[in-house]
């Protein structure tokens, strides 16, 4: 099994295009667009909620770079940053995304290594069924699902489309680092994958967001994650 890798998963790579940042480089070909974000429908209204880092780096040299991730209060929404591979399509009824999760990918690792400084802030806005969160310090994560699904794993969050990450037959491996306070700066981190049989992956889905509950609509506004450095372990 070849030790595949993700393209970007440095997030040295940045570029803007019409207002709105992307964790690839400019005029990328269609196999280095994998990242994606809410940028899409925030820039829209002049906000993005996941933007390159220069200074706040886990790594120092020439060309390198970070993600920062923020969860924000955008006019009546809250809007959970975030980070995956995969696509935002387009906006739904003025709060919700029309999202493909996950990219073609056939490893097998057996960690996901990085850095990650994680800075919550209490829980400001809340709906069913997380209302008693409302007020406790937010939740971040970082997660990958590699799948055995034939395309992207289609969602629209305001339909509360998804799927049990823990339990789905579909998930062959899973590695997923949870975060419930402050790091005080950038900590390394090695997540051990856990695999449910031997076959082989067909998609690869990455999510990192500050506010694990936002598809809900649930999170504080100004939690932030940043990331940097992420590997594959083989």
């Amino acid at each position: 099994m070849r030790a595949q890798q993700i393209y970007n998963m440095d997030f040295d790579d940045w570029s803007k295009e019409s207002g709105t940042w992307y964790a690839r480089m400019k005029d990328a070909p269609a196999s280095k667009r994998v990242w994606d974000s809410a940028n899409p429908g925030l820039s829209t209204l002049g906000v993005n909620g996941t933007t390159p880092e220069y200074k706040h780096v886990a790594v120092q040299g020439e060309g390198k770079a970070a993600a920062k991730i923020e969860s924000k209060k955008v006019l009546w929404a809250f809007v959970a940053g975030n980070l995956f591979t995969g696509k935002f399509n387009k906006v739904v009824e003025l709060s919700g995304a029309d999202l493909d999760f996950g990219i073609p990918f056939s490893g097998r690792p057996k960690s996901l290594s990085g850095y990650v400084h994680y800075i919550p802030k209490p829980v400001n806005y809340a709906k069913e069924p997380y209302l008693h969160m409302k007020g406790k310090m937010d939740y971040g994560r970082i997660e990958v699902l590699l799948m055995d699904i034939d395309k992207p794993y289609h969602i629209v969050t305001c339909k509360e489309e998804f799927f049990d990450t823990a339990n789905d037959p579909r998930v062959i491996g899973r590695a997923v680092m949870e975060l419930t306070k402050d790091t005080g700066g950038y900590i390394h981190f090695d997540i051990p994958f856990k695999y449910r049989n031997a076959k082989t992956p067909k998609y690869a889905i990455v999510v990192v967001t500050p506010s694990w509950y936002g598809s809900w609509f649930t999170g504080g506004s100004g939690s932030t994650i940043y990331v940097d450095e992420f590997k594959f372990n083989y």
